[in-house]
């Protein structure tokens, strides 16, 4: 939680934390003859981390490549260059942030849009301010609908408690909960046109290719849960095959980015040239905080739930709070706490619960986070790259317009996927 302020990855204390619950554990179960009791819960746990941690990483390293490629730096460039107003701007990155989450996580997309911010708000402060609050928003409202957009939403499809195309049920209560802090804010953005930049960027050869790859590979991790009943992760690493075969092909044909230039084919056979696209770099390139935070997570809360915790935790919160207030604090304490980790407790829980109430707390949990700068990666990624202009108290101001889009969303999906709450 402290990250922000004292700058040790989060990863560290997890794993640390990961290794004394599970030791603490060994130890009296050995102390009492079950070793095997507890060998056989680390194992599992063990498989759901890396079922989701590979996962992971083919699409980390899918939009490493994309980035790679240059794709992002010739979206952003022509951004800069369009010559939009503030307000246009504001509306533009927001919305692309809702809309480009869903199947690129939302920190890429985050860092992508607030790049455009600064180049084209410079020192006006207010406007950056107030766009990186519209991403930080937008970006986790997109991540909230789809099964790809966010790792919480991921967890769930895997665990099998929501359908892939049930995800698209909350896209309305996600854009509500976009839209009603943006409209509100949208009154505070300076109505300024700056100069436009004649800034152009070309993207590197193979990037729409690539783009399709990525396409490709989502459909597969989907078809192979959904008609061959295996876990996505399969379908996911077949997709790193083809990134790897094309990226063989790129390889090989490396001298047509060099202008087809004859001797630079001799440099081609060493697989070296400069420049080459190499599938390796963008795997190197993921975000290996956030997957060893996610092994320390898993753990953890697999040992308390091991222990009996979680259900006591459950017993109290879905029994004695009913399942919408606990779901609705889940989302406002996910504003506090990573929602990863609170997100695995209620599904290492497992309480009996409607397709519409495991919506509600997919939805909560991944929209809770904008109540706070440092409640997203988003967020706390943001007041890093827009030192001193986007900032924690800059954000909490408007917090209540951001609460009001919250419980809006909540109402919205209530109203729109009543169906979904029967049964359950």
């Amino acid at each position: 939680m402290a990250e922000e302020f004292t700058h040790l990855r989060k990863s560290k204390p997890v794993i640390i934390a990961a290794g004394l619950i599970w030791g603490v554990i060994a130890w009296v179960y050995a102390s009492h003859g079950l070793n095997e009791a507890a060998e056989h819960a680390v194992r599992h746990n063990l498989l759901e981390y890396a079922e989701l941690m590979l996962f992971l990483l083919v699409a980390m390293t899918y939009i490493n490549a994309m980035e790679e490629r240059r794709i992002f730096d010739a979206l952003r460039a022509w951004l800069v260059r369009s010559g939009f107003g503030f307000r246009a701007l504001f509306w533009i990155t927001g919305t692309l942030a809702f809309f480009i989450s869903p199947v690129a996580d939302n920190l890429t997309t985050a860092l992508l849009m607030c790049a455009v911010v600064l180049a084209v708000g410079g020192d006006n402060s207010r406007f950056v301010t107030l766009a990186c609050i519209n991403i930080v928003v937008g970006a986790n409202a997109g991540g909230a609908f789809s099964p790809f957009g966010d790792i919480t939403t991921l967890m769930v499809w895997q665990k099998g408690f929501v359908e892939f195309w049930t995800f698209f049920a909350l896209f309305i209560p996600a854009a509500v909960n976009f839209i009603v802090p943006a409209a509100i804010m949208h009154f505070a953005v300076p109505d300024v046109k700056p100069d436009a930049s004649g800034e152009q960027v070309p993207m590197q050869r193979g990037a729409r290719r690539i783009i399709a790859l990525f396409l490709a590979t989502i459909a597969t991790a989907v078809s192979f849960h959904n008609f061959l009943h295996m876990p996505p992760v399969i379908g996911m690493l077949t997709g790193l095959g083809y990134l790897q075969l094309f990226g063989y092909f790129l390889k090989k044909t490396a001298y047509r980015d060099h202008h087809g230039q004859p001797d630079d084919a001799e440099h081609d056979g060493q697989m070296g040239t400069p420049g080459a696209f190499d599938v390796f770099s963008p795997v190197a390139k993921a975000e290996w905080d956030t997957l060893l935070f996610f092994y320390g997570v898993v753990l953890c809360v697999g040992g308390l739930g091991f222990i009996g915790y979680l259900s006591m935790a459950s017993e109290m919160m879905y029994a004695g709070w009913g399942a919408t207030n606990a779901n609705v604090a889940i989302g406002v304490l996910s504003a506090i706490v990573d929602n990863i980790p609170v997100m695995f407790a209620v599904l290492t829980m497992n309480p009996d619960l409607s397709t519409g109430q495991w919506l509600l707390v997919t939805l909560t949990a991944g929209v809770g986070g904008s109540l706070l700068s440092i409640g997203s990666a988003a967020g706390v990624a943001l007041m890093g790259q827009a030192r001193g202009k986007y900032t924690f108290f800059g954000h909490l101001k408007w917090t209540p317009a951001i609460a009001a889009g919250y419980i809006a969303s909540i109402l919205v999906h209530m109203a729109v996927n009543g169906a979904y709450f029967t049964g359950g």
